[in-house]
């Protein structure tokens, strides 16, 4: 089985926890793309929820379904948050932020009732930072926070698009760092949020109460 056809499985096992009535935060990336799509085959089945999502991109493919839309300040919290993630381990810490959308993330994650992550197998690993970590800086302090880091040795890269620098939906950039060699992720979360101009962090620690991972045919549930 492919790794596209393991997230759709781990989608459609996620999107059993949403029922009607419901306030959904709608992730972001190839993985959540799916439940999104899933959401939308249900609402056409007489589903009714209300979206919030994560990013402008999310939004559009939303609109598109016809999933009926809101904003995190109109609602009285969320039910549900269902995203994918770029790894987890053991203890269900994530890296998160591959697609752009971190801080929008996080925000919906920390408002959220309920919490889950979907991947395909490819999303396990023993320890955290073979994939590098995004951190999302405000334009004006990015190139002294670049040079901080560096002398930290996370050797900072600045993300690109098509030869540009990549803008956040919130108008920032992202630093992506080599944290593989971190042994202490809660202290070097600490850390980096204490450096002004550093908006958010792509650690998700202690945020996902439950993983949904699908490996072949199969979905693992993990709980917190």
């Amino acid at each position: 089985m492919s790794l596209d056809s393991e997230k759709q499985l781990a989608a459609i096992e996620a999107v059993k926890y949403v029922k009607s009535g419901m306030t959904v935060g709608l992730g972001t990336g190839s993985t959540a793309a799916h439940m999104v799509k899933e959401l939308g085959r249900l609402v056409q089945d007489g589903l009714e929820i209300v979206g919030v999502p994560s990013s402008e991109n999310t939004n559009k493919l939303a609109t598109e379904l016809g999933i009926p839309l809101t904003t995190l300040e109109k609602t009285n919290g969320i039910d549900v948050y269902i995203d994918g993630t770029d790894e987890f381990d053991p203890y269900m810490q994530l890296i998160k932020g591959g697609g752009g959308a971190l801080l929008r993330e996080k925000i919906l994650t920390y408002n959220s009732n309920l919490v889950i992550i979907i991947a395909d197998s490819k999303k396990e690993v023993k320890r955290l930072g073979d994939f590098r970590l995004p951190v999302e800086t405000i334009p004006f302090a990015t190139k002294k926070i670049e040079q901080l880091l560096q002398k930290m040795g996370l050797h900072p890269k600045l993300r690109l698009k098509d030869g540009s620098n990549f803008v956040t939906d919130e108008g920032n950039f992202i630093l992506d760092l080599d944290i593989a060699h971190v042994s202490n992720i809660q202290l070097l979360e600490s850390n980096l949020k204490q450096i002004p101009g550093i908006v958010e962090t792509g650690l998700f620690l202690d945020m996902a109460d439950i993983i949904i991972i699908s490996k072949g045919e199969n979905t693992i549930t993990l709980r917190k």
